[in-house]
Parts: structure tokens; sequence; C-alpha cells
């Protein structure tokens, strides 16, 4: 599964920076617009995006503000904060989802295409839609690892980073 994520992810940033430089080459250089490019850049653009969240849910390397971490003395503690964070990851992925799901069938519906190459919009639309479900599966996933770990933590012997490096090679 990562090297599915590290491959996509390098092809998709691969094409956007192409994609951008033939647009700078054909507007500063050749002083004519490509017309139609930037219709084009948004797909892969769209799809680096949410690739890229689904990657960190995936990881579980997203921005996080742990500044309660730094009040709390005890591992346990820190485990139950970190719970309640993933509680509450997981109810607005799945609330995120839910609207997505009502997008992706309005966008199947009606079958917008693009105003220049009349390539349908569906195609990037689509990754919102794929990119919660993955983000919410994954929150889901980490949820219920965290809650696994709480149940095998131990104050004494066993820190939190230790079991956290044992619940991910396990997974």
């Amino acid at each position: 599964m990562e090297r599915m994520f590290r491959y996509s992810l390098a092809f998709l940033i691969s094409s956007v920076a192409v994609l951008v430089g033939m647009q700078v080459f054909w507007r500063y250089i050749l002083k004519s617009p490509f017309m139609g490019l930037e219709e084009i850049l948004v797909y892969p653009s769209v799809w680096l995006y949410f690739w890229g969240s689904v990657n960190a849910s995936y990881e579980d390397t997203q921005i996080k503000a742990n500044v309660i971490d730094s009040f709390l003395k005890t591992k346990k503690s820190k485990l139950y904060v970190r719970i309640v964070a993933d509680i509450f990851t997981v109810i607005v992925a799945l609330w995120l989802t839910k609207w997505a799901w009502a997008y992706f069938k309005y966008a199947w519906r009606v079958w917008k295409e693009s105003p220049t190459l009349y390539i349908p919009t569906f195609y990037a639309e689509s990754a919102v839609f794929i990119g919660l479900v993955m983000m919410s599966f994954y929150s889901i996933f980490h949820l219920a690892r965290n809650v696994r770990l709480l149940k095998t933590v131990r104050e004494d012997s066993v820190s939190v980073k230790a079991s956290l490096a044992t619940a991910t090679e396990d997974a």
C-alpha cells in the first residue's frame, strides 16, 4: 500500500509540475497561451490534494496540535486524549463523506464538461468522495488501534510510543 501511495503521488506531482512548466513555457517564452492546459491541470491537482490527504491519514501524519499532551503526565492519559481526538476525527470524516456522496451522485447525474476541451469534470470531482471514504476508513482504523492499545498499555513498563510502533508493525 505504501508503495502505491509513493508512486501515484510521485506521478501526480510530476504531472502537475510538467503541466505548469509547459504553461510557463508557452505563455512567457512563446508569448502564446496553451488553450485548455488549465483545464487539464485541474485533474491531477485535485487528485494530488486528496490522495496526499489519504496518504497522511494512512500514515497518521496529519498536522496536529498536541498541546494537551505537554500538560499530561501519564501515558494512559495521553492515549485517552488521542482516542477522543480520533473519535472526533471519525465523526467529522463520516459527516463529510456523507456530503461527498451526495456531491458524487450529483456529479454523476449532471455529467458536466470542461468549457474548452469538454472533458467530464466527474473525473476530478470523484476524488472528493473517494478520498473521504479512504480517509474515513483509516481514521476508524487508527481509532480501533488506539482503543486496542489502551487495553494493553501499562504505566510502569510500556511506553505509548513503543506500543504504537508495535501496533503499526502488526497492521
